[in-house]
């Protein structure tokens, strides 16, 4: 598949909103620390390297889990100027570990207040998605299985076999579902209710590419045979877009709303950054309504930004649930590794 396309006219606009940073010498590097999943469509990099007068090196670091490690890890020496993509998950961890310089986006009035959570602006909110259950329409309905609508329904006994989820000591969306179901069920509850999954003959795969291409039956392309997976609210846009009938009306997957984490991503500028002028003007970039528009179709997420229109495949079939789950940072990294140890000895021993 191609994704990649030249980057619409108004591009122009939000790079105008950027332009009170210096112009860069030719030779200067500016190096953005990322997860592997992060892309843009063609020339949208490269138009702020033109009107910085900057190269703008990527450096891909593994998932956000290990990137945010890594980027501890060389504190002292960073390896890159900007981090993208710390969430919500791993977000207390960053910043108790002091890794950014505040800074302010010259557009942050325009991203609602819930997803600026920290007061001190050291990362600013650049996307949003949502790690949701998928089911593949075709097992389902009056002749099929019954439809999950509930967290609650996945452990009853007609939906035996039919699940399989992500692990969440090694996948980031495994890890969102897993902090639902904590949301869910609470603190005293959520591990009577893996019990309960477990007993009903859950899959467990190692990340989210296993579970859907592998597992899932679903996916366009994939190979799986189980019709429920933990992927993502966009997912079914993807499918639509890319998948065996591009194009279709209906998607031929489905995204549930019980359950769904929802999932923030931050950019900041990295203490220590050899160019931190330049690491505040990329970030008002990738704030600027002209990239916040490219973000739903590059990487299927949501622009943070209110006042950015979604694509019509986003408006069709993508899930916006309207209550999703979510817990206190805080608490999230005082618990995560207790409730992943204890998630492994139910499901995995």
């Amino acid at each position: 598949m191609d994704r990649a396309r030249l980057v619409s006219a108004g591009l122009a606009l939000g790079l105008a909103a950027i332009t009170a940073v210096p112009v860069a010498a030719e030779d200067t590097t500016l190096t953005l620390m990322t997860h592997d999943s992060f892309w843009l469509p063609e020339g949208v990099i490269e138009a702020f390297e033109a009107e910085r007068g900057v190269e703008v090196r990527v450096l891909h670091s593994g998932d956000a889990g290990a990137m945010v490690n890594q980027a501890i890890l060389t504190a002292d020496r960073p390896l890159a100027d900007v981090l993208f993509g710390v969430d919500n998950t791993f977000l207390s961890r960053a910043l108790e570990a002091d890794l950014f310089e505040p800074y302010v986006a010259g557009e942050l009035a325009a991203v609602p207040a819930r997803l600026q959570l920290d007061p001190q602006n050291r990362v600013t909110p650049i996307d949003v998605g949502h790690v949701c259950l998928n089911l593949d329409r075709a097992a389902f309905g009056v002749d099929g299985l019954p439809w999950p609508e509930t967290l609650e329904d996945l452990a009853d006994p007609a939906l035996a076999g039919q699940l399989v989820v992500e692990n969440p000591a090694t996948s980031s969306p495994g890890l969102s579902f897993l902090l639902a179901t904590v949301a869910a069920f609470g603190e005293d509850g959520w591990a009577d209710y893996w019990t309960a999954l477990r007993d009903n003959g859950v899959t467990v795969a190692s990340g989210w590419e296993e579970a859907y291409y592998g597992h899932f039956s679903g996916a366009g392309g994939g190979e799986g045979e189980l019709p429920i997976v933990v992927s993502y609210a966009s997912s079914p846009v993807a499918e639509v877009i890319y998948g065996a009938d591009p194009g279709a009306e209906v998607s031929p997957t489905a995204a549930v709303e019980a359950g769904c984490f929802e999932q923030i991503e931050f950019a900041g500028i990295l203490r220590g950054a050899e160019q931190p002028e330049l690491a505040g003007a990329l970030i008002d970039y990738l704030l600027s309504p002209a990239v916040q528009a490219e973000l739903p179709m590059a990487m299927f997420v949501y622009p943070a930004r209110m006042d950015v229109a979604l694509p019509p495949a986003f408006e069709q079939h993508a899930l916006v649930p309207a209550e999703p789950a979510s817990l206190d940072p805080a608490l999230i990294d005082a618990k995560r590794e207790a409730w992943i140890s204890e998630w492994t000895d139910i499901v995995l021993r």
